[in-house]
């Protein structure tokens, strides 16, 4: 039933972050999306993981997130009703990057 638990607060927390993202740290040319949250069993660290399209230096993105985590985490605690507010760290999600790469080669492999 924990796992259940755990899985849920993640959904929460992925819903609650994903607006505030887009509204207050979000620039005009870049687009920022929550792809997934993994919670610790305690549910007190939340590492949250950030697509981000359109910005020169992605890592100073994920840096602009984790210097406005306070905030962030405040913002999460307003929506989600929880016994402990978590610890919120920001990773760069480099999936879509990988299944870009892995499209590219299938389109070089069709051509040949």
């Amino acid at each position: 039933m924990s796992g259940y638990r755990v899985k849920r607060v993640e959904a929460l927390i992925k819903e609650a972050l994903s607006p505030v993202l887009i509204k207050d740290y979000q620039e005009a040319s870049e687009l920022l999306t929550v792809t997934r949250v993994e919670m610790t069993a305690d549910l007190r660290t939340a590492r949250v993981y950030v697509s981000v399209f359109g910005a020169a230096d992605r890592e100073a993105v994920i840096a602009r997130l984790a210097q406005g985590a306070g905030l962030l985490r405040k913002a999460v605690a307003s929506r989600v009703k929880l016994k402990y507010n978590p610890q919120l760290i920001f990773v760069l999600d480099l999936g879509p990057d990988h299944e870009a790469r892995i499209d590219e080669l299938l389109e070089r492999t069709k051509t040949t």
